[in-house]
C-alpha cells in the first residue's frame, strides 16, 4: 500500500469514529424510547414508574446529574418523581414544589414556554435579587445549567421536566429534542391514564347502576333499602367516607339513608336541620350542584363539630323541578391537590348525579306529591319505619294501599 493510501485510510478513521458514536446515540435513544412504551403500556394506570423510568432516562442520555418532574393540579406544581436530587437541598424544600413565582420556571411554562434552556442559574435575576428558592437550587443544590421541557397538550398544561448540571456546560441540541421527545411521552400517559381512569369508572356506574335496579325490583313496595343502596354506592364511586341521602320538607333537610358518620351526627341529620348559613342553601335556592373545598372555612358549627366533615358535595334531587332532597358526598380531609376530595370532585360530582338519576328510577312507582309542604307530610314520622336492619337508614315508603296527599 502506497504512503498516499495509508494517508487517505488515517484520514477516515475519526471520520467513521464519529459516525459510530452517532449511530450507538441513537441505538440508545431509540432503546430509551422504547423501554419508557414498554413501562406505559404495563402500567396504563400507575404513573409513577412511568414518570420514574422517562427522568431516568432523559437524565442519563442528557448527561445531567439530577432532576424533577413536575405535575400541575390547577394551581401549584407538585413533584412527581425526582432523581439524584442533593440531600441539602431536598431537606431544604421539603417534599412540595416551590410556588411558581414571577420568573420562576413553573412561571415560565404557565407563560406558555415550551422549553427553557439556562446557561447559568446563577446569573438569572432571581439568584441576583435574592430569590430563596433559586439560592437554595444553586447554593445547596449545585445546579448551574437547566434545562427544561414543558408537559402541555392544546393549551393545557400537564407540568415539566426539569435537568440540572452542577457545572455551566450547555444541553446540545440532539439533548433539546431528546427532552421534548419524553416530555411528548410523558402527556401520552398521563392522557392514557385518564382514559383508563375513565373507562374503569363508566364500568363501575354501570355495574352500580344494575345493583341499584335489582333492589328496585326486589323491593318495590319498600325504599329504604333502595335509598341505602344509593349512598353506599354514590359513596364507594365517590370515595367518599360518609354521607348521606336528605328529603327536603320545605324547611329543614332530614336524613333518610346515612352512611359513615358519627352517631351525634345521625342524630342530627334524623333531627333535621335548617340550610340556612350552610353551602346547602343554594340548593334550595335553585342550584343543582354544590362543592365546597373546606367547610372548615365556613363553619365550626354541625358537620365540622360532629362529623369530621371537611370537604362536602350536595346534589339536588329534583322532580317537575321541585325540590325532594339532596344526595350528600363528605370527606374528612382538607383538599390537597390532584391527590385529594378537590381534584376528584369532577368525577364525584358525575358519581353523585348519577345517584340523583337513580333516585329518580326509585320514586317512579310513587306517586309523590309535587309540593315541598306535601314532601314533608308524605315523608314524615308517621309515614315511615325505622329499619332494624340498617343503622345508618331510618326510612322505608308507606304500603301501596297508603293514600298520599
Amino acid at each position: 500500500m502506497s504512503p498516499t493510501d495509508n494517508g487517505a485510510l488515517a484520514d477516515t478513521q475519526p471520520t467513521i469514529a464519529d459516525l459510530q458514536r452517532l449511530l450507538d446515540e441513537a441505538l440508545a435513544r431509540e432503546a430509551a424510547l422504547a423501554e419508557v412504551l414498554g413501562v406505559i403500556n404495563s402500567s396504563p394506570s400507575d404513573l409513577a414508574p412511568v414518570f420514574d423510568a422517562i427522568l431516568e432516562k432523559a437524565m442519563h442520555l442528557c448527561e445531567a446529574a439530577f432532576g424533577e418532574l413536575r405535575t400541575f393540579d390547577g394551581e401549584r406544581f407538585q413533584s412527581a418523581a425526582v432523581r439524584g436530587v442533593p440531600v441539602a437541598f431536598a431537606e431544604s424544600r421539603g417534599h412540595n414544589a416551590a410556588p411558581a413565582g414571577a420568573g420562576s420556571l413553573g412561571a415560565r411554562v404557565l407563560e406558555g414556554q415550551l422549553i427553557a434552556h439556562i446557561l447559568d442559574l446563577k446569573e438569572e435575576e432571581p439568584y441576583r435579587a435574592g430569590d430563596e428558592n433559586r439560592r437554595s437550587l444553586v447554593d445547596l443544590g449545585g445546579a448551574r445549567t437547566a434545562l427544561m421541557a414543558s408537559l402541555r397538550r392544546d393549551g393545557d398544561v400537564f407540568g415539566f421536566i426539569i435537568l440540572y448540571r452542577q457545572q455551566v456546560r450547555p444541553f446540545s441540541d440532539k439533548q433539546i429534542a431528546l427532552l421534548q421527545n419524553f416530555a411528548a411521552q410523558a402527556v401520552i400517559a398521563m392522557e392514557n391514564a385518564r382514559l383508563v381512569t375513565e373507562t374503569r369508572e363508566a364500568l363501575q356506574q354501570q355495574t352500580a347502576t344494575a345493583e341499584v335496579l335489582g333492589v328496585i325490583n326486589s323491593s318495590p313496595g319498600d325504599l329504604a333499602p333502595v335509598f341505602d343502596a344509593i349512598v353506599e354506592k354514590a359513596h364507594t364511586l365517590c370515595a367518599a367516607a360518609s354521607g348521606s341521602l336528605q328529603f327536603w320538607d320545605g324547611r329543614k333537610f332530614r336524613g333518610v339513608a346515612i352512611r359513615g358518620f358519627p352517631e351525634a351526627m345521625v342524630e342530627l341529620l334524623r333531627a333535621g336541620y335548617s340550610p340556612s348559613g350552610l353551602p346547602c342553601q343554594r340548593i334550595v335556592e335553585g342550584e343543582r350542584v354544590v362543592h365546597c373545598a373546606d367547610l372548615a372555612e365556613i363553619t365550626r358549627e354541625g358537620g365540622v363539630k360532629f362529623g369530621g366533615v371537611r370537604t362536602i358535595l350536595y346534589v339536588a334531587l329534583r322532580k317537575d323541578d321541585v325540590l325532594l332532597g339532596q344526595i350528600v358526598a363528605v370527606w374528612r380531609s382538607p383538599p390537597t391537590g390532584r391527590t385529594g376530595p378537590t381534584a376528584s370532585w369532577p368525577r364525584s360530582t358525575t358519581a353523585a348525579t348519577w345517584s340523583g338519576r337513580r333516585f329518580a328510577w326509585s320514586t317512579k312507582t310513587w306517586r309523590l306529591p309535587r309540593s315541598a309542604p306535601r314532601v314533608a307530610r308524605w315523608c314524615g314520622p308517621n309515614r315511615w319505619r325505622r329499619s332494624t336492619t340498617r343503622a345508618a337508614s331510618i326510612t322505608s315508603a308507606p304500603s301501596r294501599n297508603s293514600k298520599t296527599r
